[in-house]
């Protein structure tokens, strides 16, 4: 089953978010069997990390919260928010 995660920095998010980069880094591309898409949320400017956006697949609700949990950027506590979606893939085919 897929899922989106929608992760929201705190105002004060930046330093922490570039602090843990590597390891969140790391964990993604441990998981790259689960992630349909992963990257960053941006400001208006384009240039501003402002949250991460993630579609992953998932045995269930249950399983995307722990790989969310575990994300070093969520151990830092880089995020306000995490908004957790089931999710369908209509395009592309």
């Amino acid at each position: 089953m897929l899922f989106s995660l929608h992760c929201i920095d705190k105002a004060d998010g930046l330093p922490i978010r570039k602090e843990n980069r590597p390891a969140h880094l790391e964990y993604l591309e441990a998981n790259l069997a689960s992630i349909r898409f992963a990257g960053p949320t941006l400001d208006d400017s384009g240039e501003t990390p402002t949250g991460s956006l993630l579609i992953i697949e998932a045995a269930d609700r249950a399983a995307a919260e722990a790989f969310a949990a575990a994300d070093p950027y969520a151990k830092a506590g880089v995020f306000e928010k995490v908004i957790i979606k089931a999710t369908k893939q209509v395009f592309p085919k």
